[in-house]
């Protein structure tokens, strides 16, 4: 994991790498280019652009967008200007955006055509957004991306950015059924890396020859990191709108892609693509995957398929991402039961097994997964009460549960918390519990996950009906649909007399 001093905020990795590797591609998107140099400037253009609208240090900047190059020009021109970028899931329902918008208290939104419905629908619940920029022409009576920062300077942009201000504010599941917003600081997407400087390693090596593919979201942690990891070592990195098999297979042909990261849900589905038979899979050295379990049979089929190394990365976005790593040495060792393991801490970071007293456990004893790392976040959006149940003491407490093995290898057999990790995405019961509270038949509901072979985790309802009521499982599905995103939706219902 290349790490250079000299890079300490978003802000100075634009300015820097502009300078470093200036006329190297940054970023490919659909065959456009944008150089480094070219990042720098577009980014200071628009960070001009949103002075000139009276966006200061420390206001949030709403972006509701699939990936393209706008969506870094945007991100390093908040940097610059010391805003804070929230990306938003646009995968979620639109009380669930609004929410977000209203809750962040966003005062300006980039927003994709696709997605220009689903604003107008909550336009009179957002009064804090007071400015809307379509990024490709509308009839709505918005600024338009080109021609709203067409005039604006190239000029550089003399705003202080301090390593521990808040960079991206980013949404995760809460245990109460409301997202809660995580503030990860500038220091979150380089303490690792500087922590691997010191003892004079790497990881995998990523470094300015490398071909990179990004195939995770930017507004989930996972994607956003690993965008900044490859910017930051100089790599010319390959952005997908968005993850479709055929498109990822093509990429790596026709890039040569070195590196790359995928959850589980997407290796399963990408081997399942036909064009994977044929595909040239030469040019691959690594492919990291993470964010849900995944399944021995898979992995073996991946790594027979790939003929790669494979590394395994654990986290949550508290965490500023990864702090626990398996890596490539162990998916080749004859004790195969490492390979259930999360893996072992990256440097810097340490992980504690603590009781429901917090103590610590001893031996290979069970407990919560504790982890103290120089990403952690800085706490979340003005849930003061949350943020002290979460962080305690410089700890992240999980709500995973977890042992220590004789190696040190940690592993991870439960979660202390509810959540349910369908496909990467962390979704927790009480929000779908909540909405089928509604439903005129249902007396009683409990959502749980039960393990899915291609999806880590699937998610169940059990319910229990009114007397003389009738519901057909569907009718529960679809009761659910709309009111909360798509992948929160129930896959299977059980209908039983009472629940314990």
């Amino acid at each position: 994991m290349k790490y250079n001093n000299e890079i300490l905020t978003l802000a100075d990795l634009a300015k820097v790498q502009a300078c470093q590797f200036t006329d190297a591609n940054a970023l490919v998107f659909q065959d456009k280019v944008l150089t480094y140099s070219q990042l720098d400037n577009r980014s200071n253009c628009i960070g001009n652009a949103l002075l000139a609208k009276g966006i200061k240090p420390g206001s949030r900047v709403g972006f509701l967008a699939k990936d393209s190059l706008k969506t870094y020009e945007i991100l390093f021109a908040c940097s610059k200007i010391n805003a804070v970028f929230v990306a938003i899931n646009w995968r979620l329902a639109a009380a669930e955006v609004s929410y977000i918008l209203q809750d962040a208290n966003v005062e300006i939104l980039f927003v994709a055509p696709e997605f220009y419905p689903l604003v107008e629908s909550i336009r009179s619940e957002i009064d804090n957004v007071k400015t809307i920029i379509a990024l490709e022409n509308t009839d709505n009576n918005w600024l338009i991306y080109d021609d709203w920062c067409q005039e604006a300077s190239e000029e550089p942009i003399n705003i202080t950015v301090k390593p521990n201000d808040v960079a991206v504010q980013m949404y995760t599941s809460g245990t109460t059924g409301r997202p809660k917003g995580v503030q990860l600081g500038h220091y979150s997407f380089f303490a690792i890396a500087k922590e691997f400087a010191n003892i004079g390693e790497s990881w995998i090596g990523l470094n300015e020859t490398d071909k990179s593919l990004f195939t995770l979201p930017s507004f989930h942690i996972g994607g956003l990191w690993w965008a900044i990891r490859c910017l930051a070592s100089g790599a010319e990195s390959i952005i997908l709108e968005t993850f479709v098999d055929s498109e990822v297979l093509q990429a790596i042909e026709k890039y040569r892609i070195t590196k790359m990261c995928m959850v589980p849900a997407m290796i399963q589905v990408v081997l399942s693509e036909p064009s994977c038979q044929t595909t040239d899979f030469s040019s691959l050295e690594y492919i990291i995957y993470g964010g849900s379990p995944i399944a021995e049979s898979l992995l073996n089929q991946a790594i027979a398929t790939f003929d790669c190394n494979f590394v395994q990365v654990y986290g949550m976005t508290e965490t500023g991402n990864c702090a626990v790593c398996l890596p490539a040495d162990a998916h080749t060792s004859t004790n195969t039961k490492i390979l259930k393991a999360a893996g072992k801490p990256f440097p810097g970071v340490s992980v504690a097994i603590l009781d429901n007293q917090g103590k610590e456990v001893s031996g290979s004893e069970v407990g919560e997964i504790c982890i103290k790392s120089p990403a952690n976040m800085t706490g979340y959006w003005k849930l003061p009460e949350a943020t002290a149940k979460t962080l305690v003491d410089g700890w992240i407490h999980t709500g995973d549960a977890g042992y220590f093995d004789e190696e040190g290898y940690i592993y991870i057999c439960d979660r202390v918390k509810d959540m349910i990790v369908y496909a990467g995405e962390n979704v927790y019961p009480a929000e779908i519990e909540n909405v089928l509270y509604k439903h005129p038949a249902i007396s009683e509901v409990a959502v749980i996950g039960v393990p899915d072979e291609d999806f880590g985790e699937s998610i169940k309802a059990i319910v229990v009906l009114k007397p003389e009521m009738k519901a057909a499982a569907l009718n529960i599905i679809n009761f659910v649909r709309g009111k909360v995103a798509n992948f929160k939706l129930p896959r299977s219902v059980e209908f039983t007399q009472s629940l314990p």
